[in-house]
């Protein structure tokens, strides 16, 4: 079993159209397919919207199996032709109480891939594809985190980067696979990953 992880800096760049490309281009992986959320303070995981529970206590996460392909980012990725799909959804902090389920999935997966920044804290992937946009300067402190230990990065823009704070050590030298929507998966990037997800079960 091979884990492979989608990051990204910002909302809205791109990470889950390279999770479900990923899923199109390598389909003899048989892949099991997550999206974690994690809402703000006052929004309950089991709805999805403001409330009175209190949250890291009645509904640290919620998650649930999509049974058809359709427009929600989990949904897409049955599309894209997972054999399963997940969506998590996580109060801000509460990730750590929903890693059981998680383990269970993982290992009940041929391959899995997650589109999660917060997920690398307590899971290391055997892939782990950073997507980033030089021309959205906001930058995730979850996604600096673990920006160095990306294996590859999805680049959505060219440019000089817009983001502050951000050291070119940490990911200047790394592999480099551009995007330009809606075809966010190239050849070369499914083959970087089908390659590495080889090495790791050698």
């Amino acid at each position: 079993m091979s884990l492979v992880v989608v990051g990204g800096h910002s909302r809205n760049i791109g990470k889950t159209s390279v999770a479900a490309g990923l899923i199109a281009a390598l389909p003899h992986l048989n892949w099991t397919a997550m999206k974690i959320t994690q809402h703000g303070h006052g929004i309950c995981s089991a709805a999805g919207e403001p409330c009175g529970c209190a949250v890291e206590y009645d509904h640290p996460y919620a998650l649930s199996e999509e049974t058809a392909p359709g427009d929600t980012d989990s949904a897409r990725f049955l599309a894209a032709g997972a054999r399963r799909s997940f969506w998590l959804r996580t109060a801000v902090g509460q990730l750590g109480q929903a890693i059981e389920p998680i383990r269970r999935i993982v290992e009940s997966s041929e391959n899995m891939i997650i589109e999660s920044n917060s997920i690398l804290q307590y899971r290391r992937p055997d892939v782990y594809v950073a997507v980033i946009d030089f021309e959205t300067a906001d930058f995730k402190a979850s996604a600096l985190r673990y920006l160095d230990r990306a294996d590859c990065l999805v680049t959505v823009s060219a440019g000089i980067p817009r983001w502050a704070g951000v050291s070119r050590r940490l990911w200047e030298s790394k592999p480099r696979f551009p995007a330009t929507p809606p075809n966010y998966v190239s050849a070369e990037l499914a083959r970087f990953v089908g390659l590495q997800i080889g090495a790791a079960g050698s």
